[in-house]
């Protein structure tokens, strides 16, 4: 059963710490990216976006609230380690707004709520569905997580419904930045079973999601909050610049 296959990889596999380039920046998201030529961004309807403000030494914290396109790229995310903390602090959580803004619009300004489906969830064993960006094939790429996710065993679904919600046009609780959630392109599993820092302050890290669920989100392109000392292990967003994962390869 694919499950169990997934389930020993989980325990034989040595951890795999990918370096993101803006290459893959550019491969992921084909839509919308020409190429890159050494400072800046090529846009498909021609904008050229420069990658660095010109400020390397930004502390975490001022990167977590106004990164670059650089600075969002900096830290390597660790695809297929164990579950727990990438060492290096929050890989994936600096976002450049106005990157993001400009492929799935401003949700502020009603850009976003008109690019949003309804894709299945577990359909086979729950019936439900939820709310995603079709913008950059996300829908796609959730619909096969859901997929898999429904061929594992039913002790799974407690940590898959209810969900803690998809869009959700907000920012971030402690940075004040926008969330992923207000771009359509995240999803939050089952808050019973979620540690979120913010509302564990002074806390130690915990974890109950279980690595096989981690491991099926990572495939399809999603990178999983739990990997942040700022950790938030219920969430999961759509990152496949910072995965290895090539859309459209279904």
């Amino acid at each position: 059963m694919k499950w169990l296959l997934v389930a020993v990889a989980l325990l034989i596999a040595t951890p795999v710490a990918r370096a993101a380039s803006m290459q893959d920046l550019v491969q992921a998201y084909p839509d919308f990216l020409a190429g890159f030529d050494g400072s800046a961004l090529l846009w498909r309807d021609g904008t050229r976006m420069p990658v660095d403000d010109g400020r390397p030494d930004k502390t975490p914290e001022e990167a977590l609230r106004h990164g670059s396109i650089a600075d969002q790229m900096r830290l390597v995310y660790p695809v297929g380690a164990p579950v727990g903390p990438a060492p290096e602090a929050d890989p994936g959580r600096v976002r450049n707004t106005a990157f993001f803004d400009k492929m799935y619009g401003d949700c502020s300004v009603g850009d976003v709520t008109p690019r949003l489906v309804r894709v299945p969830w577990l359909p086979k064993s729950l019936g439900k569905s939820v709310t995603i960006t079709s913008v950059n094939g996300v829908d796609k790429a959730l619909a096969a997580v859901s997929r898999e996710l429904d061929d594992m065993p039913a002790d799974y679904r407690r940590y898959l419904w209810p969900l803690g919600g998809t869009y959700a046009c907000r920012a971030v609780a402690d940075t004040g930045q926008r969330s992923v959630h207000a771009w359509g392109a995240a999803i939050d599993v089952n808050p019973k079973y979620a540690a979120y820092w913010y509302w564990r302050r002074g806390a130690g890290y915990e974890n109950r999601i279980p690595a096989e669920i981690v491991a099926v989100f990572e495939r399809h392109g999603f990178i999983w909050g739990g990997r942040w000392a700022h950790y938030d292990t219920m969430h999961f967003e759509y990152r496949p610049e910072l995965t290895g994962y090539l859309p459209g390869r279904e």
